[in-house]
């Protein structure tokens, strides 16, 4: 059978289309990248979801499985570790702010209250801002207000970073109780879940040298080298000068070479050197001292000299009799000092400088150097005064003394209880005694806490000086803000005394029965009865007690009346609630009493009588 040729051309072609090979699609039409957007991601995975009915892979799906999985349970007694410095951020980051503004304001009482207000709010302090305070709190002294906040935060759960451990230890030594110090280190150590720094041993260190216990300070060196940190030149100087304190020249040089083997021969910290030309000079090597000062200060010196290497020069120059070299050391500092570049000076360089001054005789130019130091961008403090005017207190210049005192307010400083004992014993050595008692007066109004030795000095110049009233008038103020002792209370009784004033004397005493917080000790009783027997009074005394006695017994006697009349009215409230029993119930029904016809008198409830003529009255008849 013939087929014509346009059915076979077309059978042709379907079988070449049948045949025909796979051919891929070009290079840029595969998609080999990640999709561009999330939300092309997403509905990608949705698409595959719908074709192939498949859940597409989470993420979430391990975590789920791993959040089934038990934790083990945390002992509750491992310290916790302090916060880093990224949680200081957002909402706590302002509260940071805004407690730093009332610390810059002078206003430490409203920043502590502000930082134990917020442990309890929505906005948790960090540990970062209680450092701020508690390190105001330890420039400004305020020992008490620190060691409470510091008890607070941890009661509160707030971890302590080795800040914080820091400023604790500072605080013991300022006080001078080493030992508490030396408790809450080895605490510390033990427990804390962090490494002392170099400036924890900083601080033992200087405070131990300060507070005379050398042989501790040597151990906390001995500690620094066990736990592995380097040799530090700011520590061997603190000792140093221990041993300079301790008149130990030899110490002082054992320290240096120890120091110099562990550095590999050479120390390039010029901290040391002024300790170092102090050993010298107590060994009369003059020559040698100079040569050290040489090697640390001259033009070709390799040693790197701070403020503090500076004052110990300064110091070492101005107290062996080289006051003319730290002048010109002086200046040269000055010329040096570019802050914050460099800084050449601080506060301490003048403060060795006024005593340089003050030791040559020489207050007009003390007084300007002090003067001066607002031109270096430093600030004088409360010591820095204080230092001043001991040594123009000392050499009879109280008139200078006052007016650097009036100077105190214009430069932002407040005088301490120091300050103002220091003006009111100078003032009694020139016997302006009025003058003496304003200071004490101003220093307990500026709300400051006087000790007793100087209310003791104050009391005794008063009464030298004929001033009983006055006297009387500060023992009333200071009765209650001081804990007087037993002598403190003679003294003034004795005055009394002395004056023919005995019914003040007795109420001295009577003030002293009525203060819990006092005892009136055999020894005062038979004090009192003898300034009592010189006018033929002995009696008083014991009648005084005895109506003391009387007045007490009287007192508990109506406190426990009134605490009797009060749980029998709290008795009768309680039965007045109680359901009462039917018997009770039937004994208070009103009844009515009448005659019946055989003349037997009988009671029927009043109730009873009115509800039946209410019935009567309704058509019904009455019971």
């Amino acid at each position: 059978m013939s087929i014509s040729k346009a059915v076979f051309l077309t059978h042709l072609q379907t079988i070449a289309k049948a045949y025909r090979p796979h051919v891929p699609p070009p290079f840029f039409a595969v998609r080999y990248m990640s999709f561009a957007t999330q939300e092309e991601a997403a509905a990608e995975r949705r698409r595959r979801k719908r074709r192939l009915r498949m859940e597409p892979p989470s993420f979430n799906r391990s975590q789920q499985q791993q959040s089934q999985i038990p934790r083990p349970i945390q002992n509750p007694n491992i310290p916790k570790l302090p916060e880093s410095v990224s949680a200081l951020t957002g909402k706590r980051l302002d509260l940071h702010n805004q407690i730093l503004k009332l610390i810059r304001e002078n206003d430490l009482e409203e920043a502590a209250l502000f930082t134990r207000h917020s442990v309890y709010s929505n906005c948790r302090p960090t540990i970062f801002t209680v450092n701020a305070v508690l390190a105001a709190q330890l420039r400004q002294s305020k020992y008490g207000a620190l060691l409470q906040l510091h008890g607070f935060i941890n009661q509160a759960g707030i971890a302590p970073n080795i800040i914080t451990y820091n400023l604790i230890f500072q605080a013991y030594l300022d006080v001078r109780k080493p030992e508490i110090a030396l408790e809450h280190y080895k605490l510390f150590i033990d427990n804390a879940p962090l490494n002392p720094s170099i400036a924890t041993f900083r601080i033992l260190v200087k405070g131990l040298v300060d507070n005379d216990n050398l042989e501790k300070a040597l151990e906390i060196k001995e500690d620094m080298s066990v736990r592995g940190i380097v040799a530090d030149p700011v520590v061997y100087s603190y000792l140093m000068m221990g041993c300079v304190k301790n008149s130990d020249a030899d110490g002082v040089f054992k320290l240096y070479e120890e120091l110099k083997e562990k550095l590999g021969g050479f120390v390039d910290d010029g901290v040391v050197y002024g300790p170092l030309m102090k050993g010298y000079f107590m060994k009369d090597m003059e020559k040698v001292a100079m040569e050290c000062y040489e090697e640390a200060i001259g033009e070709h010196s390799k040693v790197l000299m701070s403020a503090m290497a500076y004052n110990y020069v300064l110091e070492a120059l101005s107290e062996n009799g080289k006051f003319d070299e730290a002048l010109k050391l002086f200046d040269a500092m000055r010329k040096k000092h570019n802050p914050p570049r460099h800084l050449a000076l601080n506060l301490g360089s003048f403060n060795v400088m006024v005593n340089g001054y003050c030791a040559q005789g020489r207050f007009d130019e003390a007084m300007e150097v002090f003067r001066k130091m607002g031109d270096f961008r430093c600030s004088p403090d409360t010591l820095s005064f204080n230092n001043l005017m001991n040594q123009l207190c000392e050499n009879g210049l109280l008139a200078e003394a006052e007016k650097l005192y009036g100077e105190m307010d214009e430069k932002k400083v407040k005088p301490d209880e120091y300050t103002y004992g220091l003006l009111m014993d100078t003032c009694f050595k020139e016997n302006k005694i009025d003058e003496g008692a304003a200071y004490y007066k101003t220093m307990v109004e500026s709300s400051l806490r006087p000790n007793l030795a100087v209310y003791n000095r104050l009391q005794d110049q008063l009464v030298k000086a004929g001033k009983l009233d006055d006297a009387k008038s500060f023992f009333d103020m200071m009765v209650n803000k001081l804990k007087m002792d037993d002598d403190a209370y003679k003294f003034m009784m004795k005055a009394l005394s002395e004056a023919g004033r005995l019914d003040e004397m007795l109420k001295i005493v009577d003030g002293m029965l009525d203060d819990e917080t006092v005892r009136v000790t055999e020894e005062m009783q038979e004090f009192v009865k003898e300034e009592l027997r010189k006018e033929g009074r002995e009696d008083d005394l014991q009648k005084l007690m005895d109506e003391k006695e009387r007045l007490k017994a009287e007192a508990k006697a109506k406190e426990l009346e009134e605490a009797e009349a009060k749980k029998r009215s709290t008795q009768i409230n309680i039965a007045s609630l109680l359901p009462r029993k039917k018997e009770e119930e039937e004994k208070e029904k009103p009844m009515l009493q009448f005659e019946n016809e055989n003349g037997v008198v009988e009671e029927v409830d009043v109730m009873e009588v009115t509800q039946g003529q209410a019935g009567g009255s309704n058509g019904q008849n009455p019971p």
